[in-house]
């Protein structure tokens, strides 16, 4: 795994090989972050973060705590087992229907505290366990909303009415919360034979934002371009992935990508990450900018038209990659 301390004059144009990498954005060197970010956005649809001042000892306990429930014994995981109708709990992958390669992974999903299922898997000890993931999810909300701010801001928005990026839907709860979160952690175990195997299948998130950490176990791969192929994203210590995802491309009408990845297994090492999906609330609706629409002087039309996270999730659940077609102008 490298350190972070390499990468203290990194730019977009650093190359391994002459292969373009993912790039590393440094966030304790404020004076270039927005360019950076722009850049990388609309090249990759996605970065890395380092120096973003969360506690490294809490991303550590984050991945122990994770490993912890992913060692339980298989009948012990699936008390907690994600009902038919709903994603939180222990699963599969969802996307997992639409490829016939085997999926080699595994998943616990919450929203919020997870002392529910936590409960049921550890009814003497699960404390600990709870007030990590409830630490972890309010350090990762925080730091989103810090993203989405700096995204924004790199295109030019500096009114506040301008980064209103979602309209609540008439009658809706003036209560309600005013982002949707989703804490997911990933297990991808040491596989017998990855060539017939995948962690994970290409796809890119439903999310307006998606926060990764990956540990020091490699796996997360990207693609910039078909031309480029699969790049892969080597761990950096601490470093977090920040990925757009579709809502993103959204609400910037196409001007920043959604991040394509993939994930890989190996047949050595036993894998966990912990994704955090933000977005809106379920029922508000999310469409291009009016500020990035007419963002050069001419009236550049919207690409897509208004759609509520709800509405795009069974659109990705039917159409998966080509969900985006389906709200396109």
């Amino acid at each position: 795994m490298k350190s972070a301390g390499n990468y203290t004059n990194l730019s977009l144009d650093h190359h391994d090989d002459h292969k373009p990498l993912l790039p590393i954005i440094d966030f304790a060197k404020p004076d270039s972050i927005l360019d950076l970010i722009k850049l990388a956005c609309e090249e990759w649809g996605g970065f890395q973060v380092i120096n973003h001042g969360i506690p490294i000892d809490l991303l550590n306990e984050t991945e122990s705590q994770a490993r912890r429930l992913f060692s339980l014994p298989n009948e012990q995981k699936l008390l907690v087992a994600r009902s038919p109708d709903n994603y939180v709990g222990y699963g599969i992958a969802g996307i997992s229907p639409f490829f016939p390669k085997l999926m080699w992974s595994e998943g616990f999903t919450m929203i919020g505290s997870p002392i529910g299922h936590a409960s049921q898997l550890w009814p003497q000890d699960h404390a600990k366990f709870c007030e990590v993931m409830e630490k972890y999810q309010v350090e990762m909300k925080a730091f989103c909303e810090k993203i989405v701010e700096l995204m924004l801001s790199s295109l030019g928005l500096t009114h506040e009415e301008d980064k209103k990026w979602f309209e609540p839907t008439s009658g809706s709860d003036p209560n309600q919360p005013k982002t949707t979160c989703v804490l997911q952690l990933n297990s991808y175990p040491v596989c017998p034979d990855p060539g017939r195997a995948m962690g994970l299948a290409p796809h890119t998130d439903s999310s307006l934002l998606t926060i990764l950490y990956q540990g020091n176990i490699g796996g997360l791969q990207v693609q910039k371009n078909d031309e480029l192929g699969w790049t892969p994203v080597e761990p950096v210590e601490g470093a977090l992935v920040v990925n757009a995802g579709d809502l993103m491309h959204i609400l910037t009408n196409g001007r920043f990508k959604s991040l394509l990845h993939r994930a890989m297994v190996n047949n050595t090492r036993h894998r966990v990450s912990v994704a955090y999906f933000y977005g809106p609330p379920k029922d508000a609706k999310v469409s291009p900018l009016k500020k990035l629409i007419d963002y050069d002087g001419n009236n550049n039309p919207p690409l897509f038209r208004p759609v509520t996270w709800k509405e795009y999730l069974e659109a990705k659940s039917k159409h998966f990659n080509k969900a985006l077609d389906t709200i396109r102008l």
